[in-house]
């Protein structure tokens, strides 16, 4: 079996490590294109282009299936995705966990970026989703950004910043960028109110996963030894984890399992 993620950096790293753990046994193709990010800003046709191109180069690997493992791939080139590739390959798109995250209907926080914030996209899982909960949406500029590049400082700095905007009674948070799960521990910290129960924080790496053994036909199938195998794609290229990956748990456990290609 081999499953292929695509982001423009990093941000598959989160719902890769979850595939590993699945299915140990998977071969995993990362492709994204850090060069070209962030595409949040870029305008949708722009962002089409991007995708098709970082998606294709996964394809010519013959994966089983497709993890556009980006919330802002998502948004604005799924359809093209998958027109160009499905059926021949399945395409499992990343959707922010609103639904579980509102389940309860107690206040929720939605952290974004800022092309993502106030979109319809997202508002239109909130009307869905969220009708009747107090949700407050936060974008978080410049995060993703630093993430990607392992910029501490600065991510501490984009945290500080949406944990100010989030309301004090807010206990649930969805992390709607990809990369956000990468930080979650320090998003949780940042959120951390004496006298209140700690966050409870919603990102899509495990259901996107999931979704992607469902999709394909498989059951996971964890195991004590992993052997499946990792390449990694950059603009199309092959070429090892980048550097910053390897600041993160997620990094780590993909370098350290399977045969890197």
């Amino acid at each position: 079996m081999k499953i292929a993620l695509m982001d423009s950096g990093i941000g598959l790293l989160a719902a890769a490590a979850e595939m590993r753990r699945l299915r140990p046994d998977a071969d995993l193709v990362l492709s994204s294109d850090p060069g070209t990010m962030p595409w949040g800003p870029r305008g949708p046709e722009t962002i089409v282009t991007l995708a098709l191109a970082v998606a294709r180069a996964a394809a010519e690997l013959r994966p089983d299936a497709l993890i556009v493992a980006c919330n802002t791939a998502s948004v604005h080139a799924l359809p093209a995705l998958r027109a160009a590739l499905e059926p021949g390959l399945p395409v499992i798109g990343t959707v922010p966990a609103i639904k579980p995250a509102a389940a309860s209907g107690a206040p929720i926080a939605i952290w974004a970026t800022p092309a993502t914030t106030g979109s319809p996209y997202q508002r239109g899982l909130i009307n869905e989703f969220a009708d009747g909960v107090d949700v407050t949406e936060v974008p978080c500029p410049g995060l993703a950004d630093a993430i990607q590049y392992a910029d501490e400082a600065a991510i501490d700095r984009a945290v500080a910043a949406a944990a100010a905007l989030t309301p004090e009674g807010v206990r649930t948070v969805v992390l709607g960028c990809t990369h956000y799960e990468l930080v979650a521990d320090r998003v949780a910290a940042a959120l951390r109110r004496p006298g209140h129960p700690p966050v409870v924080l919603h990102g899509s790496a495990g259901a996107v996963a999931a979704q992607a053994l469902r999709r394909f036909g498989a059951e996971p199938a964890p195991s004590a030894e992993p052997t499946g195998t990792l390449t990694v794609l950059l603009g199309g290229d092959e070429a090892p984890l980048p550097e910053a990956a390897l600041t993160y748990a997620e990094g780590r456990l993909l370098r350290g399992v399977g045969a890197v290609r």
